[in-house]
């Protein structure tokens, strides 16, 4: 008897064709249409992964594969507010949002023109109480009322409103801070060290020294630094000429390669009238500095050629001037600077004040005694110095006054006399007294700092007029 393996029933083809049709049909179906749990995990899933939606359009595997092991799964117990904490709120989110709520209230203000300390309190929201507060803290806090246009203040204030902390750029390399400590205020003033480097620079004057210093890069005090060291032996309010030049080394300060100001004059040469005038700044072993010419003698005289800055000299020592007023022939024993009212005058020496107050037609005056043989007078002044009285010490170039028409005077302007034995000569034409030169047991250290530096003048120069030249 033979047996054979049973086999399985065939179908035709079209019934197979069709059953997988069906199938198709129905995976379809339950990828588009999920169950309700399925919808509800997918629900969830966005709001823990925002791109939950567009991974499921992605994946090829169903959306349900992505929640086998969910990182936190919400109950039914679970609130609509609770689950938005849970997902939305994280402990380093929650320390973050904390700190934000207990950080001061910081503001801004530039100050504009008129403002004072009260007005700019105000626009924060501070009462005049908190000015007086701030004032009365300490002398340094004082200078917080010393405001300029542009200033900027940063302010600090706690929750309820009171100033906690008040800080102020006054310059590039100065700034202050106010900070609140128990009822009182601690003053902090934080200044810059900047890095000093040497700088060269060369004028030639065609109408003043000003505009060619300013074109030279040299700044407005160094300007006057420069006068005041030529100022015994040039006379800048009339001898000046068109063609004379100069040469200065001097100190520049920087940060991060940013100019943030000058220093001193260390070396400089004026050519006035075809002469050179030489000085080199020289500080000696007891800590003095002054200026003293090359081979060291002093640049400082007894007295300054002229006791105003830049001044026009309106008239000048004669023994036969008509007088503007008076109109009558009268000697006029000093010479007369015009300026504008209000500009400083300065003592032309060292001194001892013996009037400081009205006399005659000369209006407002200083009397000045220097030593034995000389005396000065400054006349029709609008005012005094602060310190300036009768008896009180004054220091060469210290202010003493300020230009006025007190008296007997036609228009701003200052009446100087010089006396040496009680007898008036010119000023102008005086020969004045030389101080001290380089002490002998400091001249070769002096030397040693001078040679190098008018070495660089030459240098520097010769460089410069040869690049013009090209």
């Amino acid at each position: 008897m033979t047996y054979s393996k049973s086999k399985a029933p065939l179908y035709p083809k079209s019934h197979l064709l069709a059953a997988s049709g069906v199938a198709a049909l129905l995976s379809l179906a339950l990828l588009v249409f999920p169950s309700r749990e399925v919808e509800a995990k997918k629900t969830f899933l966005d709001l823990r992964l925002d791109t939950a939606a567009e991974l499921a359009t992605v994946r090829e595997e169903p959306l349900v594969g992505l929640l086998v092991e969910p990182p936190f799964t919400p109950t039914e117990t679970t609130s609509e507010p609770e689950l938005q904490s849970l997902l939305l709120e994280s402990p380093e989110a929650a320390e973050a949002a904390e700190a934000a709520e207990a950080k001061p209230l910081s503001k801004e203000v530039v100050v504009a023109n008129g403002d004072t300390l009260s007005t700019v309190f105000a626009k924060v929201g501070l009462p005049q109480a908190a000015v007086h507060d701030v004032l009365a803290s300490s002398k340094e806090a004082k200078q917080l009322a010393r405001l300029k246009v542009g200033q900027r203040l940063e302010f600090e204030l706690d929750e309820q409103g009171n100033l906690a902390q008040l800080r102020s750029q006054l310059n590039k390399l100065e700034s202050v801070q106010l900070e609140r400590s128990g009822t009182s205020y601690v003053f902090k003033k934080e200044q810059l060290k900047p890095d000093v480097s040497t700088a060269y620079a060369y004028g030639r004057i065609e109408s003043s020294l000003f505009l060619a210093a300013k074109k030279a890069g040299l700044t407005h005090n160094l300007t006057m630094d420069l006068a005041n060291v030529f100022g015994y032996d040039i006379d800048f309010a009339m001898d000046i000429r068109k063609g004379d030049s100069f040469e200065v080394i001097y100190e520049e300060k920087t940060i991060a390669g940013d100019r943030v100001g000058t220093g001193n004059i260390l070396a400089a040469r004026f050519t006035n009238r075809g002469k050179s005038y030489t000085a080199v700044r020289y500080t000696n072993k007891q800590g003095n500095s002054s200026y003293y010419t090359a081979d060291g003698q002093s640049m400082r005289k007894a007295f300054i050629r002229t006791p105003v800055d830049f001044a026009r000299i309106s008239s000048r020592f004669s023994n036969g001037r008509k007088h503007p007023i008076l109109n009558k022939i009268r000697a006029h024993k000093g010479v007369d600077y015009a300026a504008a009212r209000g500009t400083p005058i300065k003592s032309a020496g060292d001194g001892k004040v013996l009037l400081a107050g009205r006399k005659g037609g000369y209006g407002n005056t200083v009397v000045i005694q220097h030593g034995n043989r000389y005396r000065t007078l400054y006349a029709h002044m609008q005012g005094f110095a602060k310190g300036v009285r009768n008896g009180s010490s004054v220091k060469q170039g210290q202010i003493i006054g300020y230009i006025g028409t007190t008296g007997l005077s036609t228009g701003p302007h200052l009446h100087y006399e010089f006396q040496v034995d009680g007898v008036h000569v010119d000023p102008l034409g005086l020969k004045l007294p030389m101080a001290d030169p380089i002490a002998k047991n400091e001249k070769q250290r002096f030397i040693q700092l001078s040679t190098p530096l008018m070495a660089r003048m030459d240098e520097e120069r010769t460089t410069m007029l040869a690049m013009k030249n090209e």
